[in-house]
């Protein structure tokens, strides 16, 4: 059994997978020579997998697993961690913003009777509209969950072995590494680390992916969005109530000259808006649960290696 595994989802990176590599290993036998490297190629476009082959082939300690198709980031890490057999497990991107070096930094802080380590990047180097996107992303997604979102933490962290084994229990079909980990619980802290720039390439992650992420996650892990629906429906009716005594007020009066048209089409519009937003919420959650009771696996391996 090795006694650290690294878990890195591998999109795109063809030119970059020999840089990590080098990186990794250099850091990590500052800790130790038992280890294992597990790159995971999502069905990416380029030659990701082929270059993972050529290292794999050299180095039994790099592990190759090809998805057959591209399931995204958190999937390709869930790959991962159920092939990871380490004691500690890092979990890092390909892309290189999370610097192998600060390895050694996580390790040696959960040597401290930490279960969780996880890496705040407290001066990102992306640009400004990817920081503003990201901001308003976990906010948005901690005020609908209900729970707490830090933006300069994302999956770059080191995991006990315990920590990694209840994520793995976890089978939903919708994946969000660091919600699940927030959810198992354990002992966690986070460390000042330095992120750097892009080795090469932009992000997969558009204002689109992250609206679809954020909506797949905040299913998955909260039903606020009904309990905002059935307040808004509560308050919609007070306030019907409240304009209906108005309004029966100044017809006893003779106030009321035209009756009715401007608030019966306000109220029609007002109303059918309100049902028509709450079945679409509803039907989301009852999509996601449709698509839950399948059982389909999370993800599919074409290949692996070592």
């Amino acid at each position: 059994m090795p006694h650290i595994s690294i878990v890195s989802p591998v999109y795109r990176a063809e030119r970059t997978i020999p840089v990590l590599i080098e990186r990794i290993e250099k850091s990590v036998q500052k800790i130790t020579n038992d280890y294992e490297i597990i790159l995971v190629e999502d069905g990416g476009p380029d030659d990701s997998w082929k270059v993972i082959q050529e290292y794999a082939e050299k180095n039994d300690k790099i592990i190759g697993i090809e998805l057959s198709r591209n399931f995204g980031q958190h999937y390709a890490i869930t790959a991962g961690l159920d092939y990871a057999k380490g004691d500690w497990v890092v979990v890092m991107d390909c892309d290189l913003q999370d610097q192998p070096e600060e390895i050694l930094k996580l390790y040696n802080k959960a040597q401290e009777g930490f279960d969780v380590v996880l890496a705040r990047r407290f001066e990102r180097k992306d640009h400004f509209f990817k920081r503003f996107f990201s901001k308003v992303f976990y906010r948005s997604l901690g005020y609908l969950t209900g729970s707490e979102q830090d933006e300069s933490v994302a999956n770059f962290g080191i995991y006990h072995r315990k920590v990694v084994d209840a994520v793995c229990s976890m089978r939903e079909s919708i994946r969000y590494f660091p919600t699940m980990v927030k959810w198992v619980g354990f002992r966690t802290t986070k460390v000042n680390v330095d992120h750097d720039n892009r080795l090469e390439g932009e992000s997969s992650y558009n204002f689109k992916r992250l609206i679809n992420l954020a909506m797949d996650i905040i299913l998955a892990f909260s039903d606020k969005p009904i309990r905002l629906l059935i307040k808004f429906g509560l308050i919609i009716s007070v306030l019907s109530v409240i304009v209906a005594f108005i309004y029966l007020v100044k017809w006893l009066t003779g106030g009321v000259v035209v009756l009715g048209y401007t608030s019966l089409i306000v109220s029609v519009w007002l109303l059918s808006g309100v049902i028509i937003s709450t079945l679409g919420i509803i039907g989301l959650y009852v999509g996601k649960t449709f698509e839950g009771v399948k059982q389909r696996p999370i993800y599919i391996v074409k290949k692996k290696i070592n």
